[in-house]
């Protein structure tokens, strides 16, 4: 079962660049969770820069971002080095919180059909419920939609 917007996130526990993340540990802020496809790809660098580049109003708001991918810890720290991104990377292998939210798809790629992460972003309010949710998302100017409505929590 997919969550869904107005619903409250089941807690998850996952690898992640700055050891073991707990959804449950965030609670009392709001979260930013952007699931990408892959490291190191041209839509993913620009989407990560992104969240970097707005990171302090997104802190200035009390929320956190964080990113995620079925990458390795090894590939996201490499990742997350080269972009000197301020926020910690997720690492979800075996899919459990892709599946959780829904975001694995059936994509092209070069002729083929691929299985894969649909780009996509969840905004979890300070309480845990998920207030917002952005599927199929094209990287220009949504990292910036996303801050909008992180402020728009604050009133």
């Amino acid at each position: 079962m997919t969550v869904a917007a107005g619903s409250e996130v089941a807690d998850f526990t996952i690898a992640s660049t700055a050891g073991e993340f707990s959804l449950s540990a965030v609670r009392g802020k709001p979260v930013v969770l952007y699931f990408y496809p892959k490291d190191n790809t041209p839509g993913c660098t620009s989407e990560s820069a992104d969240f970097r580049d707005l990171h302090a109003q997104f802190t200035a708001a009390g929320a956190i971002v964080l990113g995620l991918s079925r990458d390795s810890i090894r590939s996201h720290d490499s990742f997350r080095k080269k972009l000197e991104l301020p926020f910690d990377l997720l690492s979800d292998a075996d899919e459990a919180v892709c599946t959780q939210f829904g975001v694995i798809k059936m994509k092209n790629m070069y002729g083929k059909q691929v299985r894969g992460i649909e780009r996509s972003t969840f905004l979890i309010d300070a309480g845990g419920t998920l207030v917002r949710e952005w599927r199929g998302v094209k990287v220009a100017g949504h990292a910036a939609a996303v801050l909008a409505a992180v402020q728009d929590l604050r009133g």
